[in-house]
């Protein structure tokens, strides 16, 4: 069997491809979760490199993402011989709200060991944080904040982020997001910031109201919502964020299904699987793309995909 970790830090971390347009809908739900990422290096070649982890921190973009590349292209070898041994894919459930809020409250003070480091800084997700939220502006929604990953990537001030709003579902990823808030002192900087705790599967327009917000932000959380939770996230976010004729936009970042039918058709026989024993209940094998374009109200304008589509990032404004 093929390492889950291996795979599970790919989903969550990989950035290589290019934007694509698209059309139509979104909608989505609060948790925002990624998918372990303990040092995928040292799980493809089986032990600890000093020099390779010198060589991850001192690499610049585009010799991450060779490195990335490279990584995506040994997988592909590694799991042929599982899916020669499997038959039919697994049927992928996801964790509840409850579940959720729980989990995570649990996972809350070492999340960012898990999430971020040198393994997702060498597949690129920084890059991609960083490129897709100096997009955002004015009133902003960031829903799944988790414990605060994304908020250096934001621009603040003239012609950028004025205000943010936190939402969360668990208590402990929020109190995690209050101290990020507190180190980068953004309280200094005369931001407007708010914390929520909420299910953004159901209660975002209820607490809301319809077309509040600017921009409505998620990274790598409707996986841990499932394919139904998500769906009924994107058609929150719809009802919050402002139409796109006033400015108003939703800038996601999320695990998808790989474009690669090898590893896509190992992503569906593992998911139920890889979400229970390492993914922090993430379904790494959405079609996010689809959801958006089924969702009534949203376009998706741009989308970019990274590590043969394990992950993608999208551009969507509501009509």
């Amino acid at each position: 069997m093929v390492p889950l970790i291996c795979i599970l830090s790919l989903l969550v971390a990989s950035e290589t491809s290019s934007f694509v347009p698209s059309t139509s809908s979104a909608h989505r739900h609060e948790v925002k979760r990624r998918t372990t990422t303990t040092s995928l290096l040292h799980h493809v070649d089986g032990g600890d490199n000093e020099e390779e982890e010198v060589f991850i921190r001192n690499s610049s973009p585009s010799s991450r993402r060779i490195v990335a590349q490279g990584i995506v292209s040994s997988t592909l070898a590694l799991v042929t011989t599982t899916l020669l041994s499997q038959t039919s894919p697994q049927a992928s459930n996801a964790i509840t709200p409850e579940q959720a809020s729980q989990s995570y409250d649990i996972y809350a003070p070492t999340y960012n060991e898990l999430d971020g480091g040198k393994a997702a800084s060498a597949l690129g997700i920084d890059d991609a944080r960083s490129s897709l939220l100096k997009l955002a502006r004015g009133h902003v929604l960031e829903i799944g904040v988790g414990t605060g990953l994304n908020l250096d990537s934001y621009s603040f001030g003239d012609g950028g982020v004025t205000s943010l709003t936190l939402v969360d579902i668990s208590e402990g990823m929020l109190s995690q997001a209050k101290l990020r808030i507190q180190q980068l002192g953004l309280l200094e900087k005369k931001v407007d910031v708010n914390f929520v705790k909420a299910d953004a599967t159901s209660e975002l327009v209820e607490l809301f109201g319809r077309s509040k917000f600017d921009t409505v932000v998620d990274t790598f959380s409707l996986c841990v919502m499932g394919n139904e939770g998500a769906r009924k996230c994107l058609e929150e976010v719809t009802g919050v964020v402002k139409e796109g004729k006033d400015g108003g936009q939703v800038l996601l970042i999320e695990n998808t299904r790989a474009t690669n039918p090898l590893l896509g058709y190992y992503q569906d026989l593992t998911a139920s699987t890889a979400a229970d024993v390492g993914g922090k209940g993430c379904l790494y094998n959405q079609n996010v793309g689809e959801m958006i374009q089924q969702t009534n109200g949203l376009k998706l304008v741009k989308e970019e995909a990274f590590a043969a589509g394990l992950f993608r990032s999208f551009v969507c404004e509501k009509i």
